[in-house]
């Protein structure tokens, strides 16, 4: 696949300017956790459009490139749409998903990391929503290392229901944690329960440190609802996530 990570750089480079114009004040921990070399599958947790973009700002200094995982539909959006092919990113297309699921396997078949949003769409609460099975999956396939990363505080710039801003110094964290190694005769029901809690916990030490705090009242929607925050709880969050599906259809979330 020749060429295809010269695009990826490249993208790496505009995103690492954008990043500085926009003073970002990253806090990133745990990055070698990330291995240096040889497969291994990433999960993350999702609350914001550009998820991706910090969890690979974050596997730079391990000069890794993350193959993500993600909705069809954001691969036919006119800007950028050859380069995500070009980045071997992966298109998930949920009435054929195991041909994403397949090519998965052959990304680690040649080394490389391959990016999953277990929760599979934009979690409104911004706690973690029950895993779909495909990161455990790949990772027991393979028997490959399942990497936990959680990121807070990119929801803050861009994310679902119109939320997004410009404004700058915008503190972000993420963190790496240790990765998950499938155990013998370990299920995949097994691992997948046994992220959830690693990433669960991970996600608490984030909010927990973060060094951003709400200017108002109305600025509270970015907090859970658990942490003096206006968001809604993980139940109404998943009527809210329905209503959206029959509103606008199974788009970018």
């Amino acid at each position: 696949m020749p060429g295809s990570d010269l695009t990826y750089r490249v993208v790496i480079r505009i995103f690492g300017t954008l990043f500085r114009l926009m003073g970002y004040r990253f806090d990133v921990r745990g990055a070698e956790h990330l291995p240096e070399s040889g497969p291994g599958v990433v999960a993350a947790n999702h609350i914001g459009f550009l998820d991706f973009t910090f969890i690979g700002y974050a596997a730079r200094d391990r000069r890794r490139l993350v193959r993500f995982m993600a909705k069809r539909s954001t691969f036919e959006v006119p800007v950028g749409k050859g380069g995500r092919r070009k980045m071997r990113h992966i298109p998930v297309d949920r009435r054929a998903g195991f041909r994403a699921y397949r090519q998965g396997l052959r990304e680690l078949d040649h080394g490389q990391l391959v990016g999953v949003f277990p929760e599979a769409t934009i979690s409104r609460s911004w706690l973690l929503k029950p895993f779909k099975r495909g990161a455990a999956g790949l990772s027991i396939s393979r028997q490959v290392p399942l990497i936990p990363v959680v990121v807070w505080g990119g929801h803050r710039i861009y994310t679902v229901d119109g939320h997004r801003s410009l404004r700058r110094r915008m503190p972000i964290t993420i963190i790496v944690g240790e990765a998950l190694r499938p155990a013998a005769d370990e299920s995949i029901d097994e691992l997948s329960a046994r992220l959830h809690e690693r990433m669960e916990s991970l996600l608490d030490e984030a909010i927990d440190s973060y060094p951003g705090t709400p200017r108002d009242d109305t600025d509270r929607w970015w907090l859970p609802h658990d942490r003096g925050g206006t968001a809604p709880d993980p139940e109404t969050a998943a009527v809210l996530d329905r209503e959206a599906v029959a509103r606008i259809g199974d788009t970018f979330e």
